[in-house]
């Protein structure tokens, strides 16, 4: 029996450790494109030791035929590989070593780190790979966080004055921002394509893992499917039934902002989003909104819209009534003189 496939005794760190390994280390995640395109460490770089193809014919031996048939026919694959690997790795600028994960710790991040270190790069290891960075991700993303909620109608700012909470130092959480997506049938409008739910998920771990816990974290009210991208569950009921702070802004500034935002697309693609809400909308308000979109009355449009949109929001908020802890009324938008309000309302 072939005993030499045993997996390499190497030093390893443990997933509450990474990121400061990280600070000043690359972080080589060996899995393949598609593993790491559903989802990576941001700031990963990704090396596969194997194709998308090759780790599905090594699986399939390993299953059908045997372990070591299956080892056997991933040095065949990997063999000529090798070279190009260190190449790659000795092209990395690092203060103290690599640091190397897979899956959850096996084969493939052994060998590449074994690889490394042969060769004169050191690398260490990841104790329970990307898949103990995802437990320990979500482990932070499920603590009791301060969470104060901005919640208002369409238009009224809210990732505006997020963003200025965050310029005058609060501690902000933008979703939004996160899921490349506004929330409406119209928030894809002008972003790039979102990420995957579990790229979603590391990237929101990423924004907070330097938060502090005793401290208020800001953000704003959103349901818990955001475009095709779902918040984590535990997050988003603790989310869902923390404080709301309710800011209502003008009807006449918020048709105003969004027109601003959005006249700019194309027509095809507004009536395109306004189709998907049509039941909704009911028929006639929907051909009448996008009648006045193809003459260019974007106000009318707007006007139409955020009926619908207005409607579901009081429907919602009425609901959670108990939980507004704070509301305040402005005529005009400014983001500054809202967050400093805020700031000052909430200051110890």
């Amino acid at each position: 029996m072939l005993t030499l496939f045993n997996k390499p005794v190497l030093n390893s760190i443990e997933p509450n450790e990474l990121l400061k390994h990280i600070e000043h280390n690359p972080l080589v995640d060996v899995r393949t494109p598609a593993e790491f395109a559903q989802g990576h460490v941001p700031g990963a770089i990704n090396i596969p030791i194997f194709s998308n193809n090759e780790r599905a014919e090594v699986g399939t031996l390993y299953k059908q035929v045997s372990r070591n048939e299956a080892m056997l026919r991933a040095l065949d694959i990997v063999g000529p590989k090798m070279a190009g690997f260190v190449r790659q790795a000795s092209n990395l600028s690092y203060r103290d070593k690599l640091v190397v994960h897979c899956w959850r710790g096996g084969m493939r991040s052994a060998s590449m780190a074994w690889l490394f270190n042969t060769a004169g790069v050191p690398a260490e290891t990841v104790s329970g790979g990307y898949k103990g960075f995802r437990r320990y991700a979500a482990s932070i993303l499920g603590q009791s966080w301060k969470f104060k909620v901005i919640t208002s109608c369409t238009g009224s700012g809210k990732t505006e004055l997020l963003l200025k909470l965050k310029e005058l130092g609060e501690q902000v959480v933008d979703l939004e921002g996160l899921a490349n997506h506004k929330g409406s049938v119209f928030g894809g409008l002008g972003h790039a394509p979102q990420p995957t739910t579990e790229q979603f998920e590391n990237n929101l771990f990423w924004v907070m893992k330097d938060f502090d816990i005793g401290r208020t974290v800001w953000l704003e009210d959103e349901s818990m499917c955001i475009g095709h991208v779902f918040i984590p569950q535990n997050f988003y009921s603790r989310m869902h039934f923390s404080p709301l702070v309710k800011i209502d802004l003008a009807l006449s500034e918020r048709i105003e902002r969004l027109v601003g935002e959005y006249a700019q697309f194309k027509t095809v693609e507004l009536v395109h989003a306004i189709s998907k809400i049509t039941k909704r909308l009911g028929g006639n308000n929907a051909k009448s909104a996008v009648q006045a979109i193809e003459e260019g009355n974007f106000h009318e449009a707007t006007r139409i819209l955020l009926w619908y949109y207005d409607k579901a929001y009081n429907r919602s908020i009425d609901e959670r009534q108990d939980l507004v802890e704070y509301e305040k009324s402005y005529d005009r938008f400014d983001a500054e003189v809202i967050a400093n309000d805020l700031i000052h309302r909430y200051k110890k």
